[in-house]
């Protein structure tokens, strides 16, 4: 295995991610921001950040799968959110538990961020997801 997620003890727990990436490979993957549209460009689950979590993981794991990686490679997850406030962690959690098995996604994710942010680049575009994975 080219990557190894771990949270050491020391570090807030539970979260739904771990802390630690070790990465030992030489190929570097990143997929750009995914976001909830189909290949065709049709948008899915407007106005439901759950369903809209979920389809930009799909597609990130497509993104993957087309550089011949998986989660299990992903050193690091960032997705970024509209309109974020914490009252919110519920239904994007559930976003990514309804998905998780679908796409291999562990649970605890790799090393996560989520930014808050103000406006992605259409506004019915609430959810973006970035992953950095590394091969060997």
């Amino acid at each position: 295995m080219t990557v190894r997620h771990f949270t050491p003890p020391g570090m807030l727990q539970p979260t739904p991610y771990h802390h630690v990436a070790v990465g030992t490979g030489t190929r570097h993957v990143h997929v750009s921001g995914q976001i909830a549209r189909r290949a065709d460009g049709t948008p899915v689950a407007p106005g439901d950040l759950a369903g809209q979590v979920a389809q930009a993981l799909r597609n990130t794991a497509v993104g993957l799968a087309g550089a011949g990686a998986s989660f299990a490679d992903v050193l690091r997850l960032t997705f970024y959110v509209t309109r974020w406030h914490p009252g919110l962690i519920d239904a994007f959690m559930a976003g990514v538990e309804a998905v998780a098995g679908e796409v291999g996604l562990p649970l605890p994710m790799p090393p996560a961020s989520l930014i808050g942010v103000e406006y992605l680049f259409e506004p019915d575009v609430r959810v973006e997801v970035e992953a950095t994975a590394l091969l060997d």
